[in-house]
């Protein structure tokens, strides 16, 4: 059920910077006072955060294999765990890949199914498939998919170990890889082979996806450019998010092209990457990262914002959890406390990144402490 309040007392970050108040009715912003106030002194009130990347969810899908069959289950844990963390509207990022396990693509359509049939509380979930760019023989497969859930958000990946197979290596941890999948080692090292054979097919093949898929308005990315000339190819075929850019001189290409850059808010709490790539920081500070994304976990986002409120002010720091991602997604109802725009809010202490209420599409997914009893007394 939808609430219809006025949220007073606090530092709220609305379109056109900092109010007094924020109004809430059939779960919209609205620009008249409502009947009923609940006053929270000392928070602050921040547009709901728009996860572009996430993949945090795979613990709770698919915590052990066959430990949970129950996908209704999971996606309801999946929910509570974004909201506790301010999350409104969140990306899954699911898998379709030759790695197979909660990475392939069965796997996928399962989330699918699951996901169409979830009973939200609010929290906005969509799927945003990674698709591997070598699985040649499933482009059919999954472009079925991408049409029969209306995904709106298709990122393409390459994790072969080509360097490996090409001097006839056995790849690092492929034991491990395959056994997490299910498969004989051996026959997933020959899957390996075969895919990195066939890669002198995959750039006319991918853009030719591409090209169908951008025909029909989705959003396409890539993951983990490299190199500058690797977002220049990857732009050429309309690929125009370049998820986690590995060097500074890659984000900057993508900037002049006009690309957006997505970059992991864990990232910045490391304050470099746990692979040794670029820091987030860095290209934060030079002015080319659009959006941060939970990556691998739900809390990050919150907490990488207060990190860099601290330097930059939590305007600033927010509209990387908001107003960026709402642009890379193509989200224009959310993103901002306006009237008229979908009302996703999520209540913030400023000095722990403490979150005291989430609210998604005007319903509350989350309260704790003070918060909740000064909602429960409206």
């Amino acid at each position: 059920m939808s609430i219809d309040l006025t949220l007073s007392g606090a530092r709220v970050l609305g379109a056109n910077g900092w109010q007094d108040a924020l109004h809430i009715a059939d779960g919209r912003v609205v620009d008249t006072p409502r009947a009923k106030t609940v006053r929270l002194d000392g928070w602050l009130v921040l547009p709901g955060i728009i996860d572009a990347h996430g993949d945090g969810f795979e613990r709770h899908v698919a915590p052990r294999r066959g430990a949970l069959r129950d996908m209704a289950s999971g996606l309801q844990s999946v929910e509570a765990e974004l909201a506790a963390n301010g999350i409104t509207t969140a990306m899954l990022a699911q898998f379709w890949s030759w790695e197979g396990g909660m990475r392939g693509p069965e796997a996928a359509t399962r989330l699918c199914a699951g996901l169409a049939e979830h009973q939200t509380l609010g929290t906005d979930m969509r799927v945003q498939l990674r698709l591997e760019a070598n699985m040649l023989d499933s482009y059919a497969e999954a472009e079925a998919l991408i049409a029969r859930h209306a995904i709106r958000y298709v990122v393409f990946n390459d994790h072969l170990p080509h360097a490996a197979l090409a001097a006839g290596k056995r790849p690092k941890r492929l034991t491990g890889q395959a056994l997490k999948a299910g498969v004989n080692p051996e026959k997933y090292l020959a899957r390996m082979q075969d895919l990195h054979a066939r890669r002198g097919e995959v750039p006319a093949a991918q853009a030719a996806l591409a090209a169908r898929l951008a025909a029909r308005e989705i959003t396409l990315g890539s993951h983990d450019d490299s190199a500058p000339d690797a977002r220049r190819a990857a732009r050429k075929i309309g690929l125009s998010v370049s998820e986690f850019p590995e060097t500074l001189d890659t984000a900057a290409e993508a900037r002049v092209g006009g690309d957006r850059v997505v970059m992991g808010a864990p990232n910045v709490m490391r304050g470099a990457s746990h692979e040794g790539k670029v820091s987030a920081r860095d290209v934060i500070a030079a002015g080319l990262c659009d959006a941060l994304a939970s990556d691998y976990h739900y809390p990050a986002p919150r907490h990488a914002a207060a990190y860099l409120a601290a330097g930059m002010g939590w305007a600033a720091a927010w509209a990387l959890l908001s107003e960026g991602p709402a642009r890379v997604l193509g989200l224009s109802d959310r993103g901002t406390l306006a009237p008229g725009l979908r009302a996703d809010a999520v209540v913030v202490h400023p000095d722990t990144a403490q979150i005291g209420a989430t609210i998604a599409g005007g319903r509350i997914t989350h309260m704790t402490g003070a918060v909740a009893v000064a909602l429960l007394a409206a």
